[in-house]
């Protein structure tokens, strides 16, 4: 049994994995402007490769590629109806990967781009689709999640709140734009507070703006 997030993490530096969708575009996998992950079921062989680099270059963990595969994104590249399947499928290939050295699994959650903190019907709906992702990431055996470049810190603890229902550790990542802080106002340390005090194992920044 590998050790998992956390045994790593107490022992020393993790090494991870990052910008798939942004690479696979490079390739030529990946449509330029939406950023979702239809090469999952297009171009597995292509996604395979790239996780096989990521493994030889010492990585310690492997993303599931479900970076925008939340039904609300998917719908905008006519894909709504692939959810599961995507899911499903883009753990499998990080695991199938995997399971050719020592790295760890990580189911992918992110921006949903449904909040709206002036909805009040916003959060039951970001809540739904996210728990949609976690459910079938969880069965298909993720080692821990990471929710990433939430703006809204009220959706980044709502993400928190769906990955932690399935018991993994959980990290969550905030992503600052023009001015460092969320779109509600708050400070890369008070968005950290929060999510550590909501139950976060580990939290960070990613992409938008350099740390």
């Amino acid at each position: 049994m590998p050790r998992g997030i956390l045994e790593r993490l107490a022992a020393g530096v993790v090494l991870g994995d990052g910008g798939y969708l942004l690479e696979l575009e490079k390739r030529g996998y990946v449509r330029p402007g939406p950023f979702t992950p239809e090469a999952v079921l297009e171009h597995p062989q292509a996604l395979i490769e790239l996780h096989r680099e990521f493994l030889h270059a010492g990585v310690d963990v492997l993303q599931a590629l479900t970076f925008y595969a939340s039904e609300d994104k998917l719908a905008t590249v006519g894909l709504a109806g692939k959810v599961e399947e995507i899911n499903r499928q883009a753990v499998r290939l990080a695991r199938q990967v995997a399971n050719e050295g020592d790295a760890l699994v990580a189911g992918n959650l992110c921006l949903t781009w449904a909040y709206d903190p002036t909805d009040p019907d916003s959060p039951a709906r970001t809540r739904a689709l996210l728990d949609r992702q976690v459910l079938v990431q969880a069965e298909e055996g993720v080692d821990f999640f990471i929710g990433e470049t939430f703006v809204w810190l009220g959706e980044a603890l709502i993400a928190l709140e769906a990955a932690k229902a399935s018991g993994l550790p959980t990290m969550i990542t905030m992503g600052f734009e023009t001015e460092p802080v969320s779109r509600e106002g708050h400070s890369p340390a008070e968005c950290a507070r929060q999510l550590e005090t909501a139950g976060a194992d580990i939290v960070g920044i990613n992409c938008l703006r350099n740390p």
